[in-house]
């Protein structure tokens, strides 16, 4: 079975994940923590690392059963297929996402168009490409998942 992306309307994501879950589709909406300030408190909120994306697992026959959930809006295309996410690249993300330890990316030398092989962090392994570099931070692209990363310097 192949995982392909599904894209809910905005902020849906984790309910349309718990209502494919109680369908009984597997799903994955990858989810990380991050403190949120209102005026008068500091909250920690969970919050979908990929906006509006809910991968689902399921054969190609049944990919019409995940409309039955209220907030999926379409599947996410590439090349005029539907987009289909490897196990591998599913398994990078959630074991980035089970480390608690706190990671600094280092770009050094490089300049913008170079391409290069991420050694740490959350997408170890993926080959990107540099397309901007500021005092801040890095904006990569990575191809094979296709998306574009940014990354704060600390």
């Amino acid at each position: 079975m192949n995982w392909y992306v599904v894209y809910t309307k905005p902020k849906w994501e984790k309910k349309v994940a718990e209502q494919l879950k109680n369908s009984g589709i597997e799903c994955y909406c990858p989810l990380i923590t991050q403190i949120r300030q209102w005026s008068d408190r500091k909250k920690k909120v969970e919050v979908p690392l990929f906006n509006s994306y809910v991968f689902v697992q399921l054969e190609e026959s049944d990919r019409n059963s995940v409309f039955q959930s209220v907030g999926a809006v379409r599947y996410l295309f590439w090349l005029g297929k539907p987009a289909i996410v490897r196990d591998e690249e599913i398994s990078v993300i959630k074991k980035w996402l089970d480390t608690s330890d706190c990671i600094d990316v280092t770009v050094g030398a490089y300049q913008i168009g170079d391409s290069i092989q991420l050694e740490s962090g959350p997408f170890v392994a993926q080959k990107a490409v540099i397309q901007e570099m500021t005092n801040t931070h890095y904006v990569l692209v990575l191809e094979s998942l296709g998306c574009v990363l940014k990354m704060k310097i600390k």
